[in-house]
């Protein structure tokens, strides 16, 4: 398999419109195999978009618990090959203790997240509750919502990607990351905070669904309002209920549908 590094490369199409067929290029996203290997022990397997690489490293091990904070990762390191690329994390010594405890076995897992997992007990966990004191207007989360598609410049340039946004208490965008995987994209989001001055208080807006896993991952790192553009999953409203986060979807311009915990909404302009 080639070596594609770049999140984006061209191919060659055939187009049928109206009876005819014309070629022409196309800008597709590409994914890759990314592996994560933790102080030279290959853990995880991920399809994903090859771009900030080293937030989605840092992004994956808060989420998935491998670290307690990001100062446990002591450096990321990219190695390219003709079959993708490895992610060679060096952890300090009580974390990859803590990892060489696990017993799930991650490779190959797909996008529901609970592959590897071994028993029921294993696939749903309780994260610790969310403590954050977020409070936002209504208005904010639409100026996110009406800013999000100019954030979005790989999935313009190819209509294949997710995103993952980073907003402040007025509804400024302050970062975006992108990938083809939805998970990915949230990953790469939250290792970007946990390593970078992005303010203390605000919320996150992604561009799928809202699943089960999604509302773990943010409540994880204690992110307090979680808001998507489609529609919530029954297990994601449950554990968002349970854990304290405050749960949005079908987010569009001039409506959005809160699922629990509207208490971090309020009416005036703060």
């Amino acid at each position: 398999m080639a070596n594609l590094t770049g999140p984006a490369h061209r191919v060659e199409r055939h187009i049928w419109m109206d009876g005819q067929v014309s070629l022409a290029d196309d800008i597709v996203a590409t994914e890759t195999p990314v592996a994560l290997v933790y102080n030279g022990i290959s853990h995880v397997v991920m399809m994903a978009s090859p771009s900030y690489l080293e937030d989605f490293a840092f992004g994956f091990s808060l989420t998935e618990g491998i670290v307690k904070t990001s100062s446990q990762i002591l450096d990321v390191e990219e190695l390219h090959t003709d079959l993708g690329v490895e992610l060679q994390v060096t952890l300090a010594a009580e974390a990859f203790a803590g990892l060489k405890q696990r017993r799930r076995n991650l490779v190959g897992r797909t996008g529901c997240g609970l592959c590897g997992a071994e028993s029921l007990s294993q696939a749903i966990t309780l994260p610790s509750p969310v403590t954050s004191d977020l409070r936002v207007p209504h208005s904010a989360l639409q100026r996110a919502i009406s800013e999000l598609s100019r954030h979005q410049e790989l999935q313009r340039q190819t209509g294949a990607v997710h995103g993952a946004a980073w907003c402040d208490t007025q509804g400024e965008i302050m970062a975006l990351r992108e990938d083809v995987g939805r998970h990915n994209a949230l990953d790469k989001l939250i290792g970007l905070i946990s390593r970078n001055a992005l303010g203390k208080e605000g919320f996150v807006l992604v561009t799928s669904r809202a699943s089960y896993e999604m509302v773990a991952k943010v409540a994880s790192v204690n992110i307090g309002l979680l808001a998507a553009v489609s529609g919530p999953t029954s297990l994601a409203v449950t554990l968002a209920k349970q854990c304290g986060v405050t749960l949005v979807g079908f987010s569009r311009p001039n409506r959005h549908v809160i699922y629990c915990n509207k208490k971090r909404f309020v009416s005036e302009t703060l």
